[in-house]
Formats: C-alpha cells, sequence, structure tokens
C-alpha cells in the first residue's frame, strides 16, 4: 500500500483535499503523546490502495512547535512513500518555504498548487510548467472545494510513488555549500540509516538542538557537532545568526523561482517575506 504524507501551511485547504481523497474513509484520533489532532485514511486510484495522513498545519519544519515537530518526525522517520506539500497559489512566495524544507529532506513529493482560481482573481498568474521545472517535482493545480485536479493529483501521486526518484535537492550559495560539504563529510561516517545526510548538515548550521540532540545518541557524532560549532561561529562573524543565514538563503532561492515562474501585481521582496515569515 503507498502511504502518503499531506503537508502545508495553516489555512492552505490541505483538510479539504485529505476529506476530498478519503472521503468516509477516515480516522480522526490524536498523535501519540500529544493533544494535536491526527487524520488518517484510505484512498484509492487506479486499482491502487493510498494510506493517507494529514500532517499538522505549519509554516515550516523547524521544530519550535509540537505541529512543527510531528510533522517533520513523520516525514523523516516513518518515510512515506509521497509528500503531498498543498500550497495556496494565492500566497505562494510563502508557501514555498515549506516546499523547499521538505525536498530538503530528500523526500518523492508533489506539489498540490491549490486555490489556483483565487490567486487568478487576484491578478496572480503561475507558470505551472516553469514551475514544475525549477522545483524539479510534478505541480499539479487544484481547487480543493470544487474538487478540481483531485485525479490528476492522484495520477500523480501513484506515478511518482512507482517510479522511486527523490526530488532534486535545493542547492544554495557558494559558502552555505561549501559548509554543507565539510559536515557531509564526518556525517557520512556515521551509522545514519534514518537520516538524510544533506539535510542533516543543514540543521546542524541552522543550531537544531532536536537534531543535534538526536545526534547525540549516536556513536561518533561529538566531532560532528563539534565541527558544526565551528562553521557557526565562522558563519556568525561574517553574516550574524547562522539561523537567519540560513533562512535568507531559501528566501533568495525562492524570490529566483518566483521570477521566473510567477506574473504578480505586486512582487515580495527578500525583506517582505522575511518580515512576514517572523509576524506570524
Amino acid at each position: 500500500m503507498i502511504r502518503v504524507a499531506l503537508a502545508g501551511n495553516p489555512n492552505v485547504g490541505k483538510s479539504v483535499i485529505f476529506n476530498n481523497l478519503t472521503g468516509s474513509r477516515q480516522h480522526v484520533g490524536n498523535w501519540p503523546g500529544k493533544t494535536v489532532e491526527k487524520k488518517e485514511g484510505y484512498a484509492s486510484c487506479d486499482g491502487e490502495e493510498f494510506y493517507v495522513v494529514d500532517l499538522p498545519g505549519t509554516y515550516s519544519l523547524t521544530a519550535y512547535s509540537v505541529e512543527e515537530l510531528i510533522a517533520r518526525d513523520f516525514i523523516v522517520k516513518e518515510k512515506p512513500d509521497v509528500v503531498v506539500i498543498v500550497v495556496d497559489a494565492s500566497n505562494i512566495e510563502r508557501n514555498l518555504y515549506l516546499v523547499l524544507q521538505v525536498l530538503e529532506l530528500g523526500v518523492r513529493a508533489v506539489v498540490a498548487l491549490n486555490k489556483i482560481d483565487l490567486a487568478r482573481s487576484m491578478g496572480v498568474e503561475i507558470n505551472v510548467e516553469e514551475l514544475k521545472k525549477l522545483l524539479g517535482i510534478p505541480v499539479v493545480p487544484t481547487v480543493a472545494p470544487r474538487k478540481q485536479g483531485m485525479k490528476e493529483l492522484c495520477e500523480k501521486i501513484l506515478e511518482v510513488a512507482r517510479r522511486g526518484k527523490e526530488a532534486p535537492l535545493p542547492r544554495y550559495g557558494r559558502e552555505l555549500e561549501e559548509a554543507v560539504g565539510e559536515l557531509e563529510k564526518i556525517l557520512s561516517s556515521l551509522e545514519l540509516k534514518t537520516y538524510n545526510i544533506r539535510w542533516l548538515a543543514i540543521k546542524l548550521i541552522e543550531g537544531d538542538k532536536a537534531v543535534e540532540k538526536e545526534l547525540e545518541k549516536i556513536g561518533g557524532s561529538g566531532k560532528v557537532i563539534e565541527k558544526a560549532k565551528r562553521i557557526r561561529r565562522r558563519l556568525e562573524r561574517k553574516y550574524g545568526d547562522p539561523e537567519i543565514y540560513v533562512i535568507n538563503e531559501r528566501y533568495r532561492i525562492i524570490q529566483d523561482i518566483v521570477s521566473k515562474a510567477v506574473k504578480s501585481a505586486r512582487r515580495m521582496t527578500v525583506s517582505d517575506l522575511l518580515d512576514q515569515a517572523f509576524l506570524d
């Protein structure tokens, strides 16, 4: 059975897509040990059965909240066959941040470009083929309340699951890539069956405490944690907070994607995106 995780920001129509896919074949409970609601169900496409989990709505996978930690842990540890990232087409700049973070995990993914009708009514025109090319994964326009695009979404989920090829990993600026490479060399010598090495390197540069805590359980991890601290100090001297530096790198990529794939009455700058991120 194909296992599918639905990820996305709050209020992007993710739950409507979940309901469209599963109908009455769903169950609502809580995540183990949490008070956060867990929705899971079953769908079918071309004779194939899907097990679908609706992950908590999150703006990022930084693990500052219980919802972010649940979503991240499920993708990292449960390793669903496909992650469907539901994106609000009318606020695509903001939503692409989570898309990049999911792709950093080295997963097979599909973007459900939801609220495409609302985006058009606001004067936002998205070149779906260009967006697909820039992200390196399938992009399916949807209007969830009208069930538009659901058949195409199911078909893409099936195609990606069968193909078995992970999405291309986002690549950032030279200096960040060099730092990631330094950590990857050490991480590759450790027993890390659960984790994507590149993702771990990025999280260590950001100073992710949850990731550091998980690594401390693995023999020989002390050297990579110490190396990460030295890299963070080096980047801090030049750029300030290393986490903000990595965030800026992601938004630089987002701005490039938007400039090539989106036509809008008003285009957001990196500063606008950062302001929006920190105010929420």
